[in-house]
């Protein structure tokens, strides 16, 4: 907007000279000078040529002038969330506004002088002992929250303009497994074929079902409930091996969030309205056809509990004879993250069927682990169904670590433990706190030479040095961190209660520079898609070269990217911390990260035929395609995405807790602990 210039009595005593009075002899003047300038250039050929040429060049000046008044700039058009790159976005810049400006008749100036503002009203309305100056400053704060309201409403749009592409994204995605794989576990978008590598029951068609539900794509909530209604049963009565770890949190985990999200707990106390955009479509099929598939799966999971000697379950079950086995690998073990990622799913089956066994054998693990010995709280990858004890002493957050640490924050929330009714799982608390304390002790790193935070791992257990190697997996820790430490509740409403700790304060700020070397590891390369696994120089490596970085990164020597590592699997772990992030600190740097990643996932991995690809090189721009869709992308990438550009009050996370497969499950703040004693 043009400043204001300064009001002065000039503005009164306006000097034009075509309203102005003018005196005989002014008037006699001007007639002969007109006249004897319309002798000069009219009189010939030449003068009137002279005479167009100076109202060409006058009207062209009036056209660029208009142009340039009415124009916005490029810059202005994209903080304003237009695609300039669309000329049906700006046409109305090009055309509307510059022919409407240049043909809009102009008015003559109405000058005013400026009053003085009445302020008899203003006094009146203070306290006496408010002073004028406090008066404006708090006038001044109401118009800059009107100016900020208008902001609001504007960025609003832009958010919701890019979240429908997290939409259009998903049904990209959906439509290429419903063309080509329906039924199968994976899409192969290349081969344009489907895959079973999660034991054949449609995995991608669970995965996505809520992710459906919470976008209120009707027509995939229809397709998969259809799916499920009248195919699933079959498969669990015909498949034969699947892994207990990884059929509970997509399958298991997706029927029940299903079932809740469609209304079937309707009667249930502790139920609260989600906020998605639910509708009667949610309802088909009918909600307790998820729950009986829920069921009939729990029941034949549970011989992985009641096979195994110990309370580490067996890694396998063949599901349509019932019977479970150890794995064919790694001497039988069962993987630590793997045992101790059940819990949310059969603790919330028992809570709505009334049947207390799929959660109390669930929670017999975390109870025998909290009796087993640790390093500060970090525990070894490996656990033996047969003896019940740590196997090996490699430790780390990444694969076979990971979601250990997740769910003692979780089944914690889950079980009310943030309320007055969680004195039973109050242990699950102290684990995770001392696990925290021990990674900051043991585990978190700097590189070199821009001190970006990293988290290493003690391949050979506590008398070992650290490693500089972190999984993409890891960065599930960031959200961790911030959930953890504002139990679900923003920042600033956490810090007006006096909720937040020392402690819950440096968490929270780890969880921010975990973020931002998460980011920067997407950020890194050619793709802008993160690789696989990443390394971190240190002090004592100042080697240098890019090593997969492209060349003027900012983290480039941080970051070493070696070949074996540079695939990307369209991993959900750094936008589900952004989506936390975002919502404890609603920092919008978090939202637009993931859109930045948003977008090239976009420009990349998508298939033109259908579905979305994961790759092989990140580090090149050629980025060949592995041809596999995970369902994951469905069922957590795009969710995480599409809910971190959306309204907070949608699953707010004081209400609901996401497995590690992002299916939401709702907060029980009341008698959860009668789940685990007797049926309903």
């Amino acid at each position: 907007m043009a400043s204001v210039l300064p009001f002065t009595r000039d503005d009164v005593v306006y000097d034009n000279a075509k309203f102005k009075r003018r005196s005989p002899l002014q008037a006699v003047k001007r007639t002969l000078l007109t006249r004897g300038l319309s002798r000069l250039c009219g009189s010939s050929g030449l003068g009137k040529l002279l005479a167009l040429f100076l109202l060409a060049g006058l009207g062209y000046l009036a056209i660029a002038n208009s142009g340039a008044a009415a124009r916005p700039s490029l810059k202005r058009l994209r903080l304003q969330g237009l695609d300039i790159s669309n000329s049906s976005q700006i046409g109305w810049v090009r055309e509307g506004r510059l022919l409407g400006t240049f043909w809009r008749k102009p008015k003559p100036p109405s000058v005013q002088a400026r009053r003085a503002p009445n302020l008899s009203n203003v006094v009146k309305q203070g306290s006496e002992n408010e002073t004028f100056q406090e008066i404006f400053a708090d006038h001044s704060a109401q118009a800059q929250r009107s100016a900020g309201q208008s902001r609001t409403n504007s960025e609003s749009i832009l958010w919701e303009t890019r979240q429908n592409a997290v939409v259009e994204a998903f049904k990209h995605a959906w439509g290429g497994y419903k063309s080509y794989a329906m039924g199968f576990d994976e899409l192969l978008p290349v081969s344009r074929r489907g895959t079973d590598s999660l034991g054949g029951l449609g995995a991608t068609i669970i995965d996505a079902l809520d992710t459906a539900m919470i976008m209120g794509v009707e027509e995939v909530v229809k397709d998969a409930g259809s799916w499920i209604e009248k195919e699933l049963l079959d498969r669990f009565n015909e498949k034969g091996q699947v892994n207990v770890f990884e059929t509970t949190i997509r399958v298991l985990g997706g029927l029940l969030s299903a079932y809740h999200l469609s209304g079937g707990e309707s009667n249930f106390t502790g139920g609260v309205e989600w906020g998605g955009k639910a509708s009667s479509h949610l309802k088909v099929p009918d909600p307790r056809i998820y729950l009986e598939r829920a069921r009939d799966l729990g029941d034949r999971l549970m011989s992985a509990f009641t096979s195994s000697p110990s309370p580490v379950p067996f890694s396998d079950v063949i599901l349509k004879d019932r019977v479970a086995h150890p794995a064919k690998f790694d001497g039988g073990a069962s993987s630590t993250s793997e045992a101790a990622t059940l819990q949310l799913e059969l603790w919330y089956l028992s809570k709505v069927t009334g049947d207390p066994k799929y959660g109390k054998a669930a929670m017999d693990v975390l109870e025998h682990l909290k009796t087993l010995p640790k390093v500060e709280g970090l525990v070894p990858i490996f656990l033996n169904p047969h003896t019940g004890q740590f196997q090996g002493s490699n430790i780390r957050l990444g694969s076979r670590g990971d979601s250990y640490y997740e769910y003692l924050l979780k089944v914690w929330l889950q079980q009310g433990g943030a309320g007055s009714d969680g004195l039973h799982v109050r242990y699950l608390r102290t684990m995770y706190d001392e696990a925290v304390a021990g990674i900051k002790n043991r585990l978190i790193g700097k590189s070199y030479p821009n001190e970006l935070v990293y988290v290493g791992e003690l391949p050979n257990g506590a008398s070992g040095g650290l490693s500089p190697k972190m999984d993409h997996l890891v960065c599930f820790l960031a959200g961790s961190l911030a959930l953890g430490a504002s139990r679900g509740l923003t920042k600033e409403v956490a810090l007006k209660q006096g909720l937040l700790t020392e402690k819950d304060l440096q968490d929270l700020n780890l969880a921010e520079e975990l973020a931002r070397t998460c980011f920067e590891i997407y950020n890194v390369t050619a793709t802008g898609l993160a690789p696989e696994i990443v390394y971190f120089r240190t002090p004592e490596d100042k080697s240098e070269g890019n090593d997969g970085g492209k060349a003027g990164a900012a983290y480039a020597r941080d970051i070493v990217i070696k070949p074996a590592d540079r695939h990307n699997l369209l991993r959900p772990e750094t936008v589900e911390s952004l989506f936390v992030l975002y919502r404890v600190t609603q920092d919008p740097k978090y939202r637009e990260w993931g859109w930045k990643i948003f977008e090239a996932f976009e420009s990349f991995t998508k298939v033109r035929t259908g579905g979305y690809s994961s790759l092989n090189d990140v580090t090149v721009l050629s980025a060949p395609k592995r041809d596999k869709m995970e369902t994951f992308f469905l069922g957590e990438t795009l969710k995480y995405l599409y809910l971190l550009f959306g309204d907070i009050t949608v699953l707010p996370l004081t209400k609901y807790v996401f497995n590690t497969e992002a299916h939401p499950l709702p907060i029980v703040w009341q008698d959860a602990e009668r789940t685990l004693k007797s049926s309903r």
